[in-house]
């Protein structure tokens, strides 16, 4: 009988996180800043606030995928408060932008998760294999390695889509500048014709598909790396390795994506109710985008389920 290579490898989760209500976090934004009330708009502020929701993050890991080694926390000069003096959490390293822009260290600070993320690969004793959550994901059942990867090959769940210009609906509108786009851009960085579009679940990554890679292209490195704000200009790294490996026939791909996701909280927390506890049943991830903007019912309601869940 085969053994699935991946099982004698280590797996690693790395999950990017910041405070964004720390008033040092602020002031260190605020020199970067052309339009200093920009700091106070609510669509500006939701990429770095927070409501402790990665507790819950590291909790489903612990609970539901016991297999993975150590979880790194890439942060700046933070830690969750809820770690401190506590053995639960003997898994979690933090780890500074520091550590991973380490030769780089003109790009600091930076306020975007895109050259967090296209840095890193270059976490210090970080395993071959690693998934990488942000701090919205949650797993929600029992996970095996199978799940992330196959024989040592990386499962990556999404669906193929034509790019915006290819479509006549899309010919005579202004093109739209988000996280399709960054993913687009990466895709056609390497040359594809469509792109997989990937959606909020946890992510198999390899290590070495962005270590050769950008040693082969620095050039690419740096100019992602570069900006301190999200531009236009960058491509999504994790969306980057999943074309990568595609180009290179060493992933699997799937359809089913296996996720329940919320992307705003305009309906009634009844409906809430009835998709976690009943379309979630039998899911594994959970993607709750933006939840500081959720009414403090549904909030309060949605906290206390992944407290539970994950407990």
């Amino acid at each position: 009988m085969s053994v699935d290579k991946v099982i004698t490898h280590p797996i690693d989760a790395v999950i990017l996180w910041v405070d964004g209500n720390d008033e040092e976090h602020r002031a260190k934004m605020l020199p970067y800043i052309e339009d200093k009330a920009k700091i106070n708009n609510e669509r500006f502020r939701t990429r770095y606030d927070q409501v402790n929701e990665i507790k819950y993050t590291i909790d489903s890991i612990l609970k539901f995928a016991s297999f993975v080694r150590n979880i790194f926390i890439i942060t700046d000069n933070q830690e969750p408060s809820f770690l401190k003096g506590n053995e639960k959490y003997n898994k979690v390293k933090i780890v500074d932008h520091i550590d991973i822009f380490k030769g780089y260290e003109e790009n600091l600070p930076t306020f975007n998760c895109r050259p967090i993320e296209t840095c890193m690969h270059r976490i210090p004793s970080l395993a071959e294999h690693f998934i990488y959550f942000n701090d919205d994901f949650f797993l929600i059942n029992d996970t095996k390695p199978e799940d992330f990867f196959k024989n040592g090959l990386p499962i990556l769940r999404g669906r193929w889509l034509k790019f915006p210009e290819d479509k006549f609906k899309n010919k005579f509108k202004k093109p739209r500048v988000g996280h399709k786009h960054a993913q687009q851009l990466g895709a056609k960085l390497l040359g594809f014709k469509k792109y997989y579009n990937f959606r909020h679940t946890p992510h198999p990554l390899r290590k070495s598909t962005f270590k050769n890679y950008f040693k082969a292209h620095p050039e690419v490195f740096l100019e992602n790396i570069k900006y301190r704000f999200r531009s236009p200009k960058q491509f999504t790294p994790q969306g980057f390795a999943y074309h990568l490996e595609i180009k290179n026939k060493t992933c699997i791909l799937q359809k089913d994506l296996q996720l329940l996701y919320f992307r705003s909280y305009k309906k009634s927390l009844y409906w809430y109710k009835y998709k976690l506890n009943v379309k979630g049943k039998n899911k594994l991830f959970l993607g709750l985008q933006s939840l500081d903007r959720a009414p403090q019912p549904i909030l309060d309601y949605i906290l206390d389920w992944l407290k539970k869940r994950t407990t």
